[in-house]
C-alpha cells in the first residue's frame, strides 16, 4: 500500500507553490513597473490588476507542463533550465498572440509586448533562482553536518593527498572531498603538465604547485601520504607514465573510476582507488555514435545469448542503455543469469525490459520456442567454448557449440527475419592453430555464407582478448599473487591484444549498427602487450617486486596457442569504417556448396566422435588452420610460421 504523504510533506509542497505563485505574481507587477518607469497610470494599474491572476495562471500551468515543479529544489542544476526555457516560450508566445489577435475592444486583456518580455525573463528567471538558492542552503547544510560529524570523531588524522589533473574531473573531485569530512583526505594541491595552470588558484585555495616532473620535490617537501589521479579521460599511456613515477619516488598512487563508470551511474566521482591493471591496459575513452547504436536497439527486441559470461553480461548492460523495448538474457547456467539479472534489477527498473532465459542455444526446440514466442529484432551471439587448452581434450564440443549452435541461431534469425544476427569472433580466429580458433573462424564463415541466402543483416565482430574475463590470464595471475606465487606464464616472449569488458562491448554494437551483411567487422586493438610485462605490471600493483616477493616461471606453451596472436590474414585487406577503431575485414567467402559439404563432413564426425578426423578436417576446410593432429603439425607452413614468431 503506498504511503500517505506526511503533514510536514504537504505543508512542504504547500509552501513551493506559493512561493513559485508569489514570485511570478511580483514579476508581473515589477514589469508593468518597468514599463512606465515606475510610475504607471491609475488606469494601467486597473488593468495590470485584470491581468494579474490570468498571467499568474498560465505561467503556473506551462511551468508545471514542461516539468519545471517536477525535480526537487534541492537537486536543482543546468539541466533542468530547458524546463523554465520551454516555459517562457510558451507563455510568451501565447501572451504575443492576444496581443496580435485581440481588437482594441479589448484592450484589458492585450498585455504590452515589452511587459510581455521583462515579465517572462523575470518570472522564469525568478522561479529557478530560488531552487537554486534551496540547493546552495542544502549543500551548505549537508557540508556543515559531515564537518561536525568528522570534528566530533576518534580520527582526525587526514592522509595529504596531491591531486594529479586540474581539469573539470579535478575540480569536481576536489569539492566532493572539501564537502565530505568522511573521506579522510586533506587537498594539498594540484599537479598539472599544463604549465600554463602553475600558481594558479583552482578550488578555494588549493593551487597548481608544479607538474608531474616536480612529483618527486612536492611529495618530498609537503610531506604527501599519496597522490590522486582526477583525470577522467586519462588514456593508458598517461597512467604508465604517472605510474611509474610514482613507483620510483616511492608513492601511493590511487585514481578515481572512468568516466563510464561515473556516467553509468555504478559509482561517485570521488570512489577513490588503487590503480588497477584495467587502468594501465585499457582505460582509452571509447568514442560512440550514439545515434546509429540508438537506431539500432531502441525500442527493438533484443536477444543476447551467454549473458550470463564475461562479455555476454557487459553486452547486456550495455543494450540496456540504448531503451530496448525488450532484453532477453539466454543463458544456461543458472547462477550466472541470476547475477546479471539481479544486477541489471540494481541499475534500472527492468520488470518489463529484461526477460531472463534459461536455455542451452544448442537446444532447436527450446530456440525456436524462444524466437516463436518473442520475434527477436537483434540477435548478439556471445554463447561459446572459449578456452584454447580445454577444447583441445573437447574437439566434439568445441565443433557443436561454437559452429553448429552458431548455424542454428543464424538460421532461426533469418527464419523469422530478424534485423540483424551479430557473432561474437577472436582473433584467435586467424590462421588458427586452436580448436577454439579454427571453429570461431568457422562460425564466421557460416555466418557469411548465411548472410547470401537471408534477409537479415548478419555480421561477425572479432577482437583480441578482453582484461578480467572468467579464466583469463589476469584473474588467475591475481590468483596466485594472493597465494604467494608462484605466478606461471607459458613463454616469456608471448603477446596478446587486451581491451577493456566495457570497451569491447560497446565498440561490438558500434559495429553491430554500422556493419553490412557478410561482413567481418575488427576491433582496432592497440598495441599488443608481453604477457611477460603483464605479470611484472600486476605484481608490482599489489605492492610486490617481481622475482623477489613473487617468483614468475615459466611452463612452456601450452597446445593450440601461439606466442603472438592476429587480427587479420597477410591476405586480408581491410577497410576503414566511420569508426577510427572499426575495420571491414575483406576476404572473400567460401563456396557456398563447399561450406554444406564440410558442415555435414564436420556433423558426421562429431556423431562418431572421431577427434582425430575433425582435426584433420578442420585443417582441410580452413585453407589456413594449422592445427596438430595426432601429436604432429599437419600443415606445412605452421612450423616455419611459429619459428618467425618465436625468432628462431
Amino acid at each position: 500500500m503506498k504511503e500517505l504523504p506526511s503533514r510536514q510533506h504537504i505543508l512542504y509542497r504547500t509552501a513551493q507553490i506559493l512561493l513559485d505563485l508569489a514570485t511570478l505574481a511580483l514579476a508581473f507587477i515589477v514589469a508593468y513597473q518597468l514599463r512606465f518607469d515606475f510610475n504607471p497610470p491609475t488606469h494601467v494599474i486597473q488593468i495590470l490588476l485584470w491581468q494579474l491572476p490570468f498571467v499568474v495562471a498560465v505561467q503556473f500551468i506551462t511551468l508545471t507542463v514542461t516539468g519545471g515543479r517536477s525535480f526537487m529544489w534541492r537537486y536543482t542544476g543546468i539541466a533542468h533550465i530547458r524546463s523554465f526555457l520551454y516555459a517562457a516560450l510558451m507563455s510568451v508566445t501565447l501572451a504575443g498572440l492576444m496581443r496580435l489577435a485581440l481588437p482594441n475592444a479589448e484592450q484589458v486583456w492585450r498585455i504590452p509586448l515589452s511587459v510581455n518580455f521583462f515579465d517572462a525573463v523575470l518570472a522564469f528567471g525568478g522561479t529557478f533562482a530560488i531552487r537554486t538558492l534551496r540547493r546552495v542552503f542544502y549543500e551548505n547544510q549537508r557540508r556543515t553536518a559531515r564537518q561536525k560529524i568528522h570534528r566530533n570523531s576518534k580520527s582526525t588524522d587526514r592522509d595529504r593527498v596531491l591531486l594529479i589533473g586540474a581539469g573539470q574531473a579535478g575540480v569536481l573531485v576536489a569539492n566532493e572531498i572539501e564537502g565530505r569530512g568522511d573521506l579522510d583526505l586533506s587537498i594539498v594541491g594540484f599537479v598539472d603538465d599544463d604549465k600554463l595552470k602553475v600558481g594558479r588558484t583552482v578550488v578555494r585555495k588549493h593551487k597548481v604547485l608544479g607538474t608531474t616532473e616536480d612529483l618527486p620535490d612536492l611529495i618530498d617537501g609537503l610531506d604527501i601520504d599519496h597522490v590522486v589521479i582526477t583525470i577522467a579521460q586519462a588514456s593508458r599511456h598517461d597512467i604508465q607514465r604517472i605510474a611509474a613515477i610514482c613507483e620510483a619516488i616511492p608513492i601511493k598512487v590511487k585514481i578515481i573510476p572512468g568516466l563510464y563508470e561515473i556516467l553509468d551511474g555504478r559509482v561517485g566521482i570521488s570512489r577513490i582507488r588503487d590503480v588497477q591493471i584495467e587502468d594501465l591496459l585499457g582505460r582509452e575513452q571509447v568514442s560512440l555514435d550514439l545515434d546509429s547504436i540508438m537506431s539500432e536497439l531502441a525500442g527493438k527486441i533484443v536477444l543476447v545469448t551467454g549473458a550470463g559470461g564475461s562479455i555476454g553480461s557487459e553486452l547486456a548492460k550495455q543494450v540496456r542503455r540504448f531503451s530496448p523495448a525488450k532484453l532477453l538474457l539466454v543463458e544456461r547456467a543458472e547462477f550466472a543469469l541470476f547475477n546479471i539479472d539481479r544486477a541489471l534489477r540494481q541499475i534500472y527498473d527492468t520488470e518489463s525490459v529484461v526477460v531472463p532465459v534459461v536455455a542451452d542455444v544448442g537446444d532447436e526446440p527450446r530456440m525456436r520456442s524462444i524466437f516463436e514466442l518473442y520475434r527477436p529484432h537483434v540477435i548478439i551471439h556471445a554463447a561459446a567454448h572459449k578456452h584454447v587448452p580445454l577444447m583441445e581434450h573437447n574437439v566434439g564440443e568445441a565443433v557443436k557449440n561454437n559452429v553448429f549452435n552458431t548455424l542454428l541461431l543464424a538460421r532461426l534469425a533469418g527464419e523469422f527475419e530478424a534485423e540483424a544476427f551479430v557473432l561474437i569472433s577472436t582473433d584467435k580466429a586467424v590462421r588458427p592453430t586452436s580448436i577454439m580458433g579454427a571453429t570461431k573462424r568457422l562460425a564466421e564463415l557460416v555466418v557469411q555464407d548465411l548472410s547470401r541466402r537471408s534477409r537479415t543483416r548478419s555480421v561477425a565482430v572479432r577482437f583480441g582478448n578482453v582484461i578480467g574475463s572468467n579464466g583469463s590470464a589476469i584473474p588467475i595471475f591475481q590468483e596466485q599473487i594472493r597465494s604467494g606465487g608462484p605466478l606461471t606464464i607459458t613463454d616469456r616472449r608471448m603477446e596478446r591484444y587486451f581491451m577493456t569488458i566495457p570497451e569491447a562491448a560497446q565498440l561490438v554494437l558500434q559495429a553491430s549498427a554500422i556493419g553490412r551483411s557478410g561482413e567481418v567487422l575488427i576491433l582496432h586493438m592497440g598495441e599488443p602487450v608481453r604477457i611477460i610485462d603483464l605479470a611484472e605490471a600486476l605484481i608490482t600493483l599489489s605492492g610486490l617486486k617481481p622475482n623477489v616477493d613473487i617468483q614468475i616461471v615459466e611452463t612452456g606453451i601450452r597446445p593450440g596457442e601461439k606466442l603472438i596472436e592476429e587480427l587479420m590474414f597477410d591476405t586480408e585487406e581491410t577497410v576503414p569504417t566511420s569508426h577510427a577503431k572499426i575495420f571491414i575485414s575483406r576476404i572473400a567467402p567460401l563456396e557456398s556448396e563447399f561450406v554444406a559439404s564440410a558442415l555435414d563432413e564436420l556433423q558426421d564426425l562429431v556423431h562418431k566422435k572421431d577427434e582425430a578426423a575433425l582435426r584433420a578436417c578442420l585443417n582441410r576446410v580452413i585453407p589456413e588452420a594449422r592445427i596438430q593432429c595426432n601429436g604432429s603439425l599437419n600443415h606445412p607452413n605452421f612450423v616455419t610460421a611459429s619459428a618467425a614468431q618465436a625468432g628462431v
